[in-house]
């Protein structure tokens, strides 16, 4: 596959929290993907000011976040731990869609006290759900040896081993789903 037919993979931030740290790690992630052949893209739930599902607001993000996500064949989460789960802001923005995630292929990236673990296993569980294939190999990031003073964002290297593996597993899954889409 040449960039111009590439597969495209959103690179989802899952936090809206002030003062968040999952930007940096997004940018790492696209930083470490120029060189694929797939085209990757930072998607941040926070510039699509969704409201919490069921209640009133302003809709008008809603088209714009469903657009995106249907035009994707793939996705790297980047999952926050927040109280042994994952941040709300990234499960409501899930919620709002359905078949938009159907027969995709995702990989985790996650963060937190034990790398972000929990919020992983309960991002799965949605993902079974809505049809996301979640692929084997997670990054699993430190908030004690992979943020300095938790808001620097300075990997170990030993991670670009796991983010490589995870990559490349994401694409030849979204490959093999894009078949059946």
């Amino acid at each position: 596959m040449t960039k111009n037919n590439a597969l495209k993979i959103g690179i989802i931030i899952g936090s809206t929290r002030e003062g968040r740290v999952s930007p940096q790690v997004g940018a790492w992630v696209k930083a470490q993907s120029q060189i694929r052949p797939a085209t990757y893209e930072i998607v941040d739930i926070a510039d699509y000011k969704l409201p919490l599902l069921g209640e009133s607001g302003d809709y008008s993000g809603i088209p714009k976040w469903q657009a995106k996500i249907a035009e994707l064949d793939g996705f790297v989460f980047i999952a926050q731990e927040y109280n042994h789960g994952l941040a709300a802001s990234l499960k409501n923005a899930i919620d709002y869609l359905r078949d938009e995630w159907h027969n995709k292929a995702a990989g985790i990236v996650s963060y937190g006290s034990i790398g972000g673990a929990r919020a992983a296993e309960h991002l799965r569980g949605v993902f079974g759900e809505l049809q996301i294939a979640d692929v084997r190999t997670q990054v699993l990031l430190s908030l004690f040896t992979d943020f300095e003073n938790g808001t620097t964002f300075k990997p170990q290297d030993l991670h670009l081993t796991n983010l490589n593996t995870l990559l490349n597993e994401v694409e030849q899954w979204a490959t093999a789903l894009k078949t059946i889409r």
